[in-house]
């Protein structure tokens, strides 16, 4: 008899809390499991094995019964996956972040948490042998990707929907590629004169319910005479020092970002919870927007020959920015154009961009009823996101669909869901709508990517696992399995040696199993 009939007899005959004992032995035991995919050392494991079971035991008959269920679905594409997922140690916490762009030119200058490194993209490119043609990044981001492959000498194609993202990739367009040695010198003067405190005019910072109150009035002030002192500058100068204002405002705030939201200091004076949130040193807006303008201009100067500035002989690839969703733009891009796709989406995790960049949303000038349809259009993670219409988008996607509602492992799942939101279980309402929406929404952008790529062309993802009401999701197969229901051939699904932990609030309830994070390689057949 094979393993995964073993389980399936199992689960007939023996109690959902027995099951639960036996499949946790067998992940411990399974010499697959412990060299391909991500788990602690078995020591580890065993030590908080008494703990999971713990919790699994004062769930009920019905939560046990289900996530047995979801076990085997789940155990069931492990073993369909089992030669393709593998653990990289090479791949790094900081490689598949922002972590290692903090000390690269350029790439350092704002600091875009959800990116993923330079270097990751220099190794896949090398590794894979991509050295001329086209790559695409359907969620560009703070436009990595693109300006890894440009220095590479390949043309990439961008599509972003924040505004932010998009501010700062075209920003860095600009002053690759159209900045003047006059622009340079005045962007240097500025760093050094500071004419903002000459400046009689004021332009009002646009203020939204989520942002208000984040600077002293000093600060404020400050900020709306540097909006001033532009005014009469060039476009491109312009861009460029609003962009160095968007670096540090942050900074120069008592805000801090922390995943779904904004965290506030107590020095705000907004109402605090138990404990005083102290984000530690508020820059000075001047020391601040120095800094920056200086850094920029420092990378700059050290990026070229001092004879060629910005008239560079190298010989880099085109960038091409599409402002909007994916999911509107993609199914308008020609067929069999793209020698590579390169990404990574936003996570199943309930971040809301919306709110964790509203300090900068707001400088750009986003009013509430544009952050609000900006939310509306994000690809489903956060609970506030609603129902998408994907037949509507386009009416091409009916098989797509038919392949998310084939997936067996996701539909277990999304019923487990609903059923604890039907229990009152869930602490949002909106995850079972959120999970549900993401999927599909993703199998669409898959369909897309195949349909874009040359033949054989690969597409490399970065993403995480998540957890909710005790069952992990796991994200990497499911979109794996989609993929190859929609012309894809999966290579490998690279697995980080270092897991991501539960929050504080799932860590309680439910124990302490890592999370797989990975970096999909996937193949057009």
């Amino acid at each position: 008899m094979k393993f995964l009939d073993i389980i399936d007899f199992l689960t007939d005959i023996i109690h959902p809390y027995y099951y639960q004992v036996f499949k946790s032995y067998m992940k411990l035991t399974s010499t697959h499991l412990q060299d391909n995919t991500l788990f602690s050392p078995k020591e580890t494991l065993i030590n908080s094995l008494d703990s999971n079971l713990e919790n699994q035991m004062n769930n009920s008959t019905e939560q046990q019964t289900a996530l047995a269920g979801i076990d085997v679905l789940d155990n069931k594409l492990t073993q369909h996956f089992h030669n393709k997922i593998k653990l990289q140690p090479a791949l790094t916490r900081q490689l598949v972040s922002f972590q290692a762009n903090k000390h690269r030119a350029t790439y350092r200058w704002y600091k875009y948490k959800e990116a993923f490194s330079a270097s990751l993209i220099e190794i896949l490119l090398s590794k894979y042998k991509i050295t001329s043609g086209k790559v695409l990044d359907p969620f560009a981001g703070s436009g990595t990707a693109l300006f890894a492959a440009s220095d590479a000498g390949i043309d990439a194609d961008g599509i972003e929907l924040l505004p932010v993202g998009q501010q700062i990739i075209l920003t860095r367009k600009c002053l690759e590629r159209e900045f003047t040695k006059d622009d340079f010198a005045t962007i240097k003067r500025w760093g050094a004169e500071r004419p903002w405190h000459q400046s009689k005019v004021r332009i009002p910072l646009t203020t939204l319910r989520i942002t208000d109150g984040a600077y002293s009035k000093q600060t404020l002030k400050l900020i709306e005479q540097y909006m001033g002192a532009w005014q009469r500058k060039n476009d491109r100068v312009q861009s460029v020092l609003r962009f160095a204002l968007l670096c540090v405002l942050e900074s120069i705030s008592f805000t801090r970002k922390d995943g779904q939201y904004l965290r506030w200091d107590y020095r705000s004076g907004r109402r605090q919870g138990v404990k005083p949130f102290n984000k530690g040193e508020i820059l000075n807006f001047d020391k601040a927007i120095c800094a920056k303008l200086n850094e920029i201009c420092h990378d700059v100067e050290a990026g070229n020959d001092p004879r060629e500035l910005f008239f560079s002989n190298v010989l880099k690839g085109d960038i091409r920015l599409f402002s909007g969703s994916c999911l509107d733009i993609m199914p308008a891009l020609p067929q069999n154009s793209y020698d590579a796709v390169a990404t990574s989406p936003p996570y199943c995790n309930r971040y809301d961009y919306t709110r964790t960049y509203a300090l900068e949303l707001a400088l750009i000038g986003i009013g509430e009823e544009a952050l609000s349809k900006l939310r509306q259009e994000m690809l489903s993670c956060t609970v506030e996101n609603r129902a998408k219409d994907l037949l509507k988008i386009n009416p091409e996607w009916t098989n797509v669909i038919a392949v998310a509602d084939s997936q067996k492992l996701l539909q277990s799942i999304l019923r487990y869901l609903e059923a604890e939101k039907a229990e009152g279980r869930l602490n949002n309402n909106g995850i079972p709508r959120m999970v549900r929406g993401y999927f599909y929404e993703m199998a669409c952008v898959i369909s897309e990517c195949t349909r874009v790529l040359k033949p054989n062309a690969p597409l490399f993802m970065v993403n995480d696992n998540v957890r909710y009401a005790g069952v992990s999701i796991s994200v990497d197969m499911i979109l794996s399995n989609i993929a190859e229901n929609l012309g894809f051939h999966v290579e490998n699904i690279l697995v980080l040696p270092d897991g991501k932990g539960n929050s504080s609030q799932q860590m309680g309830k439910h124990g302490r199993d890592p999370l797989r994070k990975c970096v999909y390689v996937w193949r057009k057949i």
